[in-house]
């Protein structure tokens, strides 16, 4: 960066702001780099073994708490959040219909990483016209980052009891990203949390993976079991998973914050190939290939074929319709080895 002493800072955030909302970003906030809570937080969650089989959690050592070890000379961090929720009717619909495949609503579109980074590129370009080139690196969920931690200390919500980032005028259905920069911006303030004496996200949660207010046992979270997991999923949480075949929102559908969330206006974000509305015995019936081709720049493409299946396959044994059987023993012969599995059992359970 030049000579920062003829940069009015002060102006600078502002500025960054409006160019923010005009790249689609909902809100902008600043913080600096003092992470030491959320590092306590981190280290007890990780001694508990909540994590599962996240090993990257703890991979990277302090440079996910202290940023300027991760970018040596960060000094603030720009954080950035993009709605995404569909304008649709009530999903918990879908839950209800045991023929449905429920997917998290974050999942039905283009992958955010992808459109949420070229943003915040953007955003760093319209900066240098201002300062020149100074030093920066985006991230959107891709880099030992406590985005949510940085989020709420930048202004831009409150963690609640479910671990998700909270805002009282936009509920938590929207993605985070991150600008690290060099730049001595001048930093917002935190949000006090909002959650009160509500228990909702707890009570609701098919497997209480909630364990405690801010603890998220992730082994025995939905989105994990379905995302995150590479193996079999454990006989006693398959019956709770219902049809959750990527992802779970429950404890997004049941918070009162949410009812004052927006529908998403990127284009991006808008549902694709149908899986808003598909069945489960459509979405089983792609084969590797088909699974690619209908994946292509989803986030959902990240679990494989296997993984998909493997899902899918628990969904329909819960489904509880015996006519599932046929097209699931058609399955088993060319089905991977994880995922006939989880066919075998579902087998099982429809032929009680």
């Amino acid at each position: 960066m030049g000579n920062g002493d003829d940069i009015d800072f002060t102006a600078l955030a502002a500025a960054i702001k409006q160019w923010g909302r005009e790249l689609g970003f909902s809100a902008i906030g600043i913080t600096d780099t003092e992470l030491s809570q959320a590092e306590r937080h981190l280290h007890a969650w990780l001694a508990k073994g909540y994590h599962g089989e996240m090993t990257y959690m703890q991979r990277h050592g302090s440079k996910r708490t202290r940023p300027a070890e991760l970018v040596p000379g960060t000094l603030r961090v720009i954080s950035v959040r993009m709605d995404y929720r569909p304008d649709e009717p009530d999903p918990r619909t879908l839950l209800d219909d045991p023929a449905a495949a429920f997917i998290s609503r974050y999942a039905l579109g283009r992958d955010y990483h992808k459109v949420m980074r070229a943003r915040l590129k953007k955003l760093a370009q319209r900066i240098e016209t201002r300062t020149g080139p100074f030093g920066y690196r985006a991230f959107v969920d891709s880099a030992p980052v406590m985005e949510k931690a940085l989020a709420q200390k930048a202004g831009l919500g409150w963690i609640g009891k479910h671990s998700n980032l909270l805002a009282r005028e936009a509920g938590s259905w929207f993605f985070l990203g991150e600008l690290y920069t060099d730049l001595p911006l001048p930093v917002d303030g935190p949000l006090s949390d909002h959650c009160g004496d509500c228990s909702a996200c707890i009570d609701v949660c098919p497997t209480q993976a909630i364990v405690a207010p801010y603890q998220v046992d992730a082994r025995r979270c939905i989105s994990y079991l379905t995302i995150e997991l590479h193996g079999p999923i454990p006989e006693a949480l398959r019956p709770l998973i219902g049809n959750r075949i990527y992802g779970c929102d429950d404890c997004q559908l049941c918070c009162p914050w949410n009812r004052f969330s927006r529908a998403t206006e990127e284009p991006d974000f808008a549902p694709r190939h149908g899986l808003d509305r598909a069945t489960l015995e459509a979405l089983f019936a792609w084969d590797e290939a088909t699974f690619l081709r209908r994946t292509e720049g989803s986030p959902i493409r990240r679990i494989g074929h296997a993984r998909w299946q493997r899902n899918i396959a628990v969904a329909l044994g819960n489904s509880g319709d015996p006519r599932c059987l046929p097209l699931l023993r058609a399955a088993l012969d060319r089905a991977a080895p994880l995922a006939r599995e989880h066919i075998e059992w579902a087998i099982r359970r429809l032929s009680q």
